[in-house]
């Protein structure tokens, strides 16, 4: 087997096994293996190893005459041969050796002798004339056998096979013919197979690929004559045995006994000995009473399903794993797709058959150093340019011997790149993969690197550290194409050069369609850096893409291939391809026929010259040599039987495969083939036909149309399967036209392909879940995704393809937002396409904002998914539990996640989130490529519209719902003009030109521009207000105010005393108040167009904004100070009312904000921003910018309870709390901000450099009122539930939580801040510290119950009895108190550090000095001592154990190891811990039984003394441990660590990481990538881990099993959700106050 075929065998996703049999001897046994064993061998290779697997049994009809002849069995042998991804043969030999069959073609001089030695024997030779004929088309020229179409002729034929037979032994036995080309002749169809399939086959696939199982039946003669029998048969006739007729059996004759042992102890012994063939001989021995009955033959067929099963499953996962070690790595799917490239690269110069002129003059370009303008190689339609380049690519290492160029590829056949930013991140990423396997000797940077890894973090350099941005850059899912071009170009100008130059090949981007073609050559970098060649194939009726290219490289204009004098002035810059040599492509012709065996005759050959004279065309070659094939000499054949062109032929060669097989079968296959997205696998295809057709297309019947068809298709490998591919694009134009016409045809197909990968979907995942739990159980660790996941994720891919275009909505929501799905693809490498397929939904009628969120989240965390693929589950669950209540239907996709963490047995789930630091955006629309466009204006309707216009006069809009902006045009008879600027005002917007022109928009009329009609020269548009359809414009520095309307847009002129600086209609839209620069408002009548009245104010200050209050009959004017006048406006004259000053000292306010909704006003300054009550028309608060910073702008949220603001020179856009003054979010932008708009449903940001992000109005407000401290949390307290429990951070208040709900319920308020809490046992009492007071509280009730004043203390105890407290003083007396009343009991003068109360509550243990004491709570004396075995040895730490009341664990400063039973006070030595092993005193901890205790952080590790085995454990964690915690029981340790910041590292890299290890093996249980910075750590009992943050936050997380936290969290999370949803901002937990009186 050659190399191709060998790597075509490694990369297969199906195991294609031949059975090989005489199909009279082996009926029982083949009916057995496939209702038994195969089954079960197809499962097991789909569940373990992601292939599939077929068995191709040639005599699966019960009716001969469907037989393949033995031309096809060989070419189905050989198939399975090449292409099975395991063993691929199976042999059942039985006890007779079977019938000849008459052969299907016999050489001209064989068949005359044969007629002769007929005739000479008496017998007719008619009968054998007339099923064969003479075709002189054969090479050797043969006589062949007509084809049989009626179950009679098969009858007949097999009468005629002795008479073959007896011919063929008279010529050997006369030497007419030798032995060997009478038994060629002669044999049997299990003979003849079997030899075909094992001589000269490698060793290897014969000893590892093949199997053979005998069957010797002994006594058989004995029986048969001792029954009169003329053949052997059973003695029973039952359904099952009675598929062949007895008449076709006739009785064995002792030449093919002969045969049958010469098979048997010859040729298979032979194999056996040499090649170790693997074959098993079973000897059954025949009943001399009964004979060979039938419950015999069905034990034998037991048996063997039993051993072909396990021979079959053992070779098939031996050979599997060794293929899938030359794979690459599945979750890359950008090196996977290199690798596709490559392959594909490799496959169609295969097909480079024709020599073309062209190819040296690509070869001149290349080979030239001093261009840097890249070649168009133009050709018009199956001109070959696609091979041509293939070709090419193969030959540049031949033509730059000098050099080891790298040479990368783009071919459009793989429908891997639908965006231009995915093309050119995958040849970034290609250039990195190709200059990362040159060696260090040759001084590149990339002389250490391993593949396409990331450039290392150590080397400084610059070069390196512009490496390092673009790896990270081009791993986004959301690159922009302007950032892409960027990246593309400064690779190409750092790592090509002379001694390793780059080749760049992308044939076919003309056919991406959308205009990407242009998008990507746009991109190029123009000129090339040097070192740096291009080549770019295109059809020569692309007339635009050629302009663009004219216009991107400017030089590259030249007609063509000039003569070698000019070349070095112009060079090879543009190769026209045009037909082939004709006398070529006959010799090509001729030769593809004589490799098949056939020719054409002198009579033929001028039709063949005549049809290549008209069409030359490479394909159309192969197309006529399938045509050609087909002719026999007997043939009627004329010159308008032949096909004029390319699609003329393939359409007759779809009618020669309807006529072949059935016009049904035949249309949807190669509907199946045109219409998949990636690529159907051969077994894919061959399901398909037989589950859709209603006759239930044979399996074999099916191999034989897929050999038909692989005539025209390639074979090769996308996302880790091979699939199947037309050769060319125009094989699936002609099906479209020919069976796809229509939508509902290509709807019906998508259907049918949508049901197929549906239930191949649930299947893999019903099981993949069932296997899951099993073994692989405890499975943590980021192994590389298998052969399997890739499997899936093509099934994935291609599943929601054809849900899309089958318009199946319900299913393509249930599909697309599936957690598994997701983490397929995640896993496979497809985030990218992952993020693509959810936000091409966002603008769907449904659930737009539920993907868009999907969307958001996974492309924000892409850079740690694609390192980290297994932490999908937890960042997911983390990510969008804050928001179930939001968005119901993402409940199901929590739900999912945690359905499959208890599946499995182990992981670590998400109870209760911590509060939000950001919001994910729903959109983020990037500006497009080219240079930085910086935003000039924006504005939003009502309705959700954006509008922005660019610096470039360019202007775009957004409609809300979809994923991308639309540009606007507007023109006049100058040409296009350029927008200035927008406004909005409601459903309209005016546009502004540079012309001073003006166009109205409607957001809710047919989208289109109307211009405003003036009779004069118009300002620069400051503002308008609308009333109905009625508008008010007015301009910068103008006194002029213009009305008009909608629907008439000619302006009606108002003149003012001085410049208007904004306008108000009343209600009713009669009048229209304008407020001016002098302070002044002037009243107008809208419709007499007359002034009614006019006011000003005495400060002379600029009006910024009137409020109007019609049913008070107010008017409030908001000057540009931020002071508010308030004029009482009734039919007469105004007067003034009120006068609220803002207390600013500057006067330079930026925007406002005015809701009637909740009567509130915002004015913003630089300094500040002031929120006004329009109720009272009183300051409310005041909120001051950052030191050092200003404001920029600000607006309330929906709402009313936050508003939202961005600061100077700041990338971000932070939200205050209104009732608390609290930032309480930051949402990040990257990019400086440029105006903050709103809609009914949205916050938008527009930037400076044009983007537009959004989010969810209810987001921001979900995620601001989530409560959190004040400060980091500090302490945490968990009643026994655990469904309650305390925090404090330092300050005045501790707050109690309910897990339940997910919300604090109340607040305990202190006189100071809070050092201490400690809750009682029996969750009765709260305890807490504050300054020097000790505080009872009943946490129930909420009431406190006792302050105990005084005493210095610094910590405080409660007995496990709960009746007792103890506070610990540093200098003055540790006092012991009942908890029912406060009484003091007795006191304590010695100070005990790392006090701990022992478990009978009878002692305070402690140390003192270096001395272990335990002084009694009853009398406050020193009761015992820790006895030192060295005098100079100090207790460094001890614990308590609470299961053995009377121990204590104690460990001094030599690293000894002590148990004091504290009732006779003796001590026991139990072992010495290791200098490496030490015990820090702080992080000294003791399960409650003893059995595990912590000694200390080191590190990157963890200590742990395992002391039921007396064994020291280093726990190796994922960074420097910042916390970790025992649980009580001893069953877990939990550890918060820290990943090495490294240089350019994202922050989504450095998070800190919570981890689960279970202390019985060491097993990770499972991990959370934490968002926040982490303060406090506590393990609760054996379920839940509670995390303490910076941020006042707090995260409980669960330990996942059969246990019911995690539903109660998602209810939890339900009920905060639809809670807060519907809350007032004053809402909040109650508030407990403290007792004045202290005891």
């Amino acid at each position: 087997m050659d190399q191709a075929a060998s790597n075509r065998r490694f990369g297969s996703s199906c195991v294609k096994l031949y059975l090989c049999s005489n199909p009279a001897d082996s009926v029982v046994e083949r009916r057995a293996l496939r209702d038994v064993v195969f089954p079960k061998l197809r499962e097991h290779c789909r569940r373990e190893l992601g292939v599939d697997f077929r068995v191709i049994d040639p005599h699966e009809s019960i009716h001969p005459s469907h037989w393949p002849d033995e031309n096809t069995r060989k070419e189905l042998i050989k198939d399975c041969r090449e292409t099975s991804a395991g063993p691929f043969l199976l042999a059942l030999i039985g006890h007779e050796y079977g019938r000849a069959s008459l052969p299907a073609q016999v050489e001209v001089s064989h068949f005359h002798m044969l007629l002769q030695q007929i005739q000479q024997a008496g017998l007719s030779t008619r009968p054998l004339e007339r099923v064969y004929h003479r075709d002189e088309n054969t090479i050797p020229l043969s006589f062949c056998l007509r084809p049989s179409r009626l179950p009679q002729e098969e009858n007949h034929r097999q009468d005629l096979v002795t008479v073959f037979e007896t011919a063929v032994s008279m010529c050997v036995h006369k030497k007419l013919l030798t032995e060997g080309e009478g038994l060629g002749l002669n044999r049997s169809v299990l003979d003849g197979d079997l030899r075909f399939a094992l001589v000269n086959c490698p060793r290897d696939d014969v000893v590892r690929r093949c199997l053979v199982y005998v069957r010797k039946v002994t006594n058989l003669k004995v029986e048969q004559e001792a029954r009169g029998m003329d053949s052997f048969q059973f003695n029973t006739q039952s359904e099952e045995e009675g598929t062949f007729p007895i008449s076709n059996r006739v009785k064995a004759s002792p030449r093919e006994n002969d045969l049958l042992s010469d098979l048997i102890d010859n040729f298979l012994r032979g194999l056996i000995d040499s090649y170790q063939l693997e074959a098993y001989i079973t000897t059954v021995e025949c009943d001399p009473r009964h004979g060979y009955t039938a419950a015999r033959r069905r034990v034998y067929a037991e048996l063997l399903c039993h051993r072909v099963y396990s021979d079959l499953v053992r070779l098939t996962d031996n050979i599997a794993e060794d293929g899938e070690s030359g794979f690459c790595d599945f979750s890359d799917a950008l090196a996977r797709e290199q690798v596709e490239q490559e392959e594909l690269r490799a496959v169609l110069s295969r097909f480079y058959v024709i020599t073309r002129p062209e190819m040296e003059e690509v070869r001149a370009y290349v080979q030239q150093s001093d261009y840097q303008r890249p070649l168009l190689l133009t050709g018009g339609p199956c001109a070959g340019k696609t091979v041509l380049l293939a070709h090419c690519a193969q030959r540049m290492k031949f033509w730059l011997q000098d050099a080891d160029p790298a040479v990368i590829t783009f071919f459009a056949d793989l429908p891997h790149f639908p965006t231009p930013e995915r093309l050119l991140s995958s040849l970034c990423y290609q250039i990195f993969r190709s200059y990362g396997r040159s060696s260090s000797s040759q001084g590149t940077c990339f002389g250490c690197y391993r593949g396409a890894t990331e450039p290392r973090d150590d080397d400084s350099d610059v070069t390196q550290l512009n490496l390092r941005a673009v790896f990270r850059a081009i791993k986004k899912p959301d690159i922009s194409l302007h950032e892409v071009a960027e990246c593309l170009s400064s690779l190409l100008s750092m790592l090509p050069c002379s001694q390793k130059p780059l080749v760049l090949i992308l044939d076919g981007v003309h056919q991406m369609g959308h205009n990407f073609a242009a998008q990507i050559i746009e991109s190029l970098p123009s000129p090339l850096p040097p070192g740096v060649k291009m080549i770019l194939g295109v059809s020569d009726k692309q007339t635009r893409l050629a302009r663009v290219i004219k216009l991107h490289y400017p030089e590259c204009s030249a007609p063509g291939f000039v003569s070698d004098g000019g070349k070095k002035d112009l060079g090879c810059l543009h190769v026209a391809l045009g037909s082939a040599d004709r006398k070529q492509c006959l010799k090509v012709l001729m030769s593809l026929l004589s490799n098949s065996g056939r020719r054409v005759t002198s009579g033929q050959l001028p039709l063949v010259t005549r049809a290549l004279t008209s069409c030359s065309l490479p394909l159309y070659v192969r197309l006529l040599h399938a045509h050609t094939s087909l002719w026999s000499s007997d043939s009627e054949v004329s010159e308008s039987q032949l096909p004029a062109g390319v699609h003329s032929s393939i359409a007759v060669w779809l009618d020669h495969l309807e006529h072949k097989y059935s016009s049904s079968v035949v249309a949807r296959a190669v509907s199946y083939l045109t219409l998949s997205r990636v690529g159907l696998t051969e077994s894919e295809l061959a399901d398909l036909l037989s589950k859709a057709h209603s006759d239930q297309v044979a399996q074999v019947d099916a191999e034989r149309l897929l050999l038909d068809l692989k005539s025209f298709l390639t074979t090769t490998t996308i996302i880790g399967c091979q699939v199947l591919l037309w050769m060319s694009r125009h094989f699936g134009l002609v099906v479209e036209k020919t069976y796809l016409d229509t939508c509902e045809a290509r709807r019906k197909i998508h259907s049918e392909l949508a049901d197929y990968f549906l239930s191949r979907w649930n299947t893999c995942l019903e099981k993949s879940s069932l296997n899951e739990g099993g073994a692989r159980a405890r499975e943590y660790v980021d192994e590389q995704p298998s052969l399997r996941e890739a499997v899936h994720a093509r099934e994935a891919v291609e599943l929601m393809h054809h849900i899309r275009e089958s318009n199946n909505w319900e299913l393509r929501w249930e599909v697309l937002t599936s957690w598994r799905f997701h983490r397929v693809l995640v896993k496979a490498g497809l985030l990218k396409h992952l993020v693509a397929m959810l936000r091409q939904e966002e603008g769907s009628r449904d659930h737009f904002r539920e993907c868009a969120l999907l969307a958001s989240t996974l492309a924000s965390s892409s850079c740690f998914l694609q390192s980290s693929p297994l932490e999908l589950p937890t960042l997911m669950e983390a990510s969008l539990l804050p928001y179930v209540g939001l968005f119901p239907a993402l409940a199901a996709y929590v739900g999912e996640i945690r359905c499959e963490r208890r599946t499995r047995g182990c992981g670590l789930a998400v109870a209760l989130p911590p509060a939000p630091d950001t919001v994910a955006l729903l959109r983020h629309l990037k500006c497009e490529s080219g240079p930085k466009r910086l935003t000039a204006a924006a504005a939003a309707t009502q309705c959700g519209t954006i509008a922005k216009v660019v610096c470039d006069g360019s202007a775009w809009m957004w409609n809300g719902s979809s994923f991308a902006a639309v540009r606007l045009s507007a023109s006049s008879e100058q040409g296009e003009l350029k927008f200035a600027g927008v406004k909005s005002s409601r459903r309209f917007m005016l546009f502004s030109t540079l012309c001073n022109k003006l166009f109205l928009w409607d957001a809710t009329a047919p989208e289109i521009l109307t211009e405003v009609k003036a009779s004069r020269t118009l300002n620069m548009l400051a503002g308008f207000v609308t009333s109905e359809r009625r508008l008010c414009a007015w301009w910068k520095q103008d006194s002029l105010v213009g009305l008009f309307d909608a629907s008439d847009t000619t302006v009606k002129d108002l003149r003012c005393p001085s410049c208007v600086t904004c306008a108000v209609f009343c209600s009713d839209g009669a009048r229209v108040f304008c407020g001016q620069e002098e302070g002044t408002v002037s009243i107008f009548d809208v419709v007499q167009c007359n002034l009614l009245r006019s006011c000003s104010n005495s400060s002379h200050r600029a009006i910024v904004s009137i409020i109007l209050c019609e049913d008070k009959q107010e008017m409030a004017c908001v000057e540009s100070s931020g002071d508010v006048k308030l004029w009482n406006v009734p039919s007469e004259t105004p007067t003034l009312v009120k006068e609220s000053f803002a207390g600013s000292k500057f006067n330079n306010m930026l925007n406002i904000d005015y809701s009637d909704e909740f009567d509130s006003l915002l004015v913003c300054h630089g300094n500040q921003v002031a929120v006004w009550d329009t109720c009272e028309w009183e300051k409310c608060d005041r909120f001051l910018a950052p030191r050092g910073q200003a404001f920029v702008q600000a607006i309330f949220s929906k709402g009313g309870h936050h508003f939202l603001a961005f600061l100077e020179a700041r990338p971000l856009v932070l939200v205050w709390r209104v009732n608390t003054g609290q930032c309480v979010l930051s949402l990040e932008v990257h990019t400086l901000p440029h105006t903050l708009l709103k809609t009914t449903s949205d916050i938008v940001c527009v930037t400076d450099n044009g983007c537009l992000l959004a989010w969810d109005s209810k987001m921001v407000f979900l995620a601001g009122e989530t409560p959190k401290m004040e400060c980091g949390v500090k302490n945490v307290a968990v009643d026994q539930t655990g469904r309650c429990f305390y925090t404090s951070d330092g300050t005045r208040t501790v707050w109690s939580w309910s897990l339940e709900t997910g919300l604090p319920h109340a607040h305990f308020l202190h006189g100071h801040p809070v050092k201490k809490i400690r809750l009682s046992r029996d969750d009765v009492t709260l305890v807490t510290l504050s300054a020097e007071d000790i505080y009872i509280w009943h946490p129930e009730t909420g009431q406190n119950i006792l302050r105990i004043g005084g005493g210095g203390a610094t910590d405080v105890l409660i007995t496990p009895n709960c009746h007792f407290g103890v506070s610990i003083c540093e200098l003055g007396l540790s006092k012991v108190w009942r908890m029912a009343h406060g009484g003091v009991v007795c006191g304590i003068h010695l100070h005990l550090s790392s006090a701990q109360v022992s478990a009978e509550s009878t002692f305070l243990i402690g140390l003192h000095g270096g001395n272990l004491l335990a002084a009694s709570l009853w009398s406050g004396t020193i009761s015992k001592s820790f006895r030192r075995v060295e005098s100079s040895e100090d207790v460094v730490a001890f614990g308590t154990l609470s299961q053995h009341a009377d121990f204590v664990v104690v460990v001094v400063a030599s690293g000894a190891i002590y148990t004091w039973k504290m009732s006779d006070e003796t001590v026991c030595r139990h072992f010495q811990l290791p200098p490496t092993f030490y015990c820090q005193p702080e992080n000294f901890r003791v399960t409650s039984d003893g059995s595990f205790a912590l000694l200390s952080i080191d590190n990157e590790a963890i200590n742990l003394l395992d002391v039921s085995q007396v064994r020291l454990c280093s726990l190796k964690a994922d960074g420097s441990v910042m916390k970790a915690c025992l649980d009580e029981t001893g069953r877990y340790v939990a550890y918060i660590s820290q990943r090495r910041s490294r240089c350019g590292a994202c922050s989504q890299h450095t998070r800190a990481i919570l981890t689960v290890v279970q202390l019985s093996d060491g097993e990770k249980v499972g991990r959370v990538f934490l968002r926040k910075d982490p303060l406090t750590l506590l393990m609760h009992g054996q379920q839940s881990a509670f995390v303490g943050f910076q941020d006042g936050s707090v995260g409980v997380y669960c330990i996942s099993g059969p246990l019911t936290g995690e539903e109660d969290a998602l209810g939890c999370s339900k009920k905060s959700g639809s809670k807060l949803k519907g809350c007032c901002c004053s809402a909040g937990p109650l508030r407990w106050f403290p007792c004045v009186r202290i005891r």
